[in-house]
């Protein structure tokens, strides 16, 4: 019981979050080594973070009912193609508990970056999730260099300008 009610009140938190996130976005730089974890894959396998040393990784949260996150996967898919010659990912990870829904809309976006699902919450916890989507881009050497909270149109700009910077370190 004790477990479900803190599970509610997260998913709470992060939908008061999202709603609050459709304001002014914040690009912060990120401090410090990014956090290692490992999640399963939609595939099946489990990935790790820290397995992807070498190239710039994209940790983008998200969530299936989040309007913002399914405007933004296509634009996610676009970069993913473009620079994922040049050593850089995206990492999808999905923060539902059931991940059916998710499953689902995937079928309809035909992604085809790695998505992960953190049914437990625990890698969202980790990284302080605060707003949905949020993005972390993580550089070669496995430091968080940029937070973005929130996704307006336009925001992917940006994420090609911090991409190609790291890309180029």
């Amino acid at each position: 019981m004790r477990r479900l009610l803190g599970k509610t009140l997260y998913s709470s938190v992060l939908v008061i979050s999202a709603l609050l996130a459709s304001g002014p976005l914040r690009a912060d730089i990120g401090q410090g080594p990014a956090p290692d974890f490992t999640l399963k894959s939609q595939a099946g396998d489990n990935l790790k973070l820290s397995e992807l040393r070498g190239e710039v990784v994209m940790i983008n949260f998200w969530a299936s009912w989040c309007g913002p996150c399914r405007q933004e996967m296509p634009k996610l898919e676009e970069l993913y193609a473009r620079y994922k010659p040049l050593g850089f990912t995206v990492l999808g990870v999905n923060i539902e508990e059931d991940n059916s829904k998710a499953k689902a809309l995937l079928k309809d976006l035909s992604v085809s970056f790695p998505v992960l699902f953190d049914d437990q919450n625990e890698v969202s916890r980790l990284y302080q999730v605060a707003a949905m989507p949020s993005t972390v881009l993580v550089d070669r050497d496995g430091n968080m260099r940029y937070l973005h909270k929130g996704y307006q149109p336009g925001l992917e700009q940006q994420y090609q300008e911090q991409i190609r910077t790291l890309i180029k370190e």
